[in-house]
């Protein structure tokens, strides 16, 4: 496993604390955590940009989409 260093403000740092004190985790683990939960994001964030740039993709009408997400 890598290490990695970085600067980050205090009011930052003390949340970090106050996360991993509530979590009963360490800095460490709460940061690995975070960085795993951004990087997933980022990844369907970026399918999601790319199929809505792709003009064979279908576009889907809000109202067809909610009613099948509540019926």
């Amino acid at each position: 496993m890598s290490q990695i260093s970085a600067r980050l403000p205090d009011e930052l740092i003390a949340a970090l604390d106050e996360a991993a004190t509530k979590l009963h985790r360490t800095r460490a683990d709460v940061i690995r955590q975070a960085v795993e939960y951004y990087l997933d994001d980022f990844e369907d964030i970026s399918h999601a940009v790319e199929a809505l740039r792709d003009p064979a993709d279908p576009v889907l009408d809000w109202e067809t989409a909610k009613n099948e997400l509540l019926r």
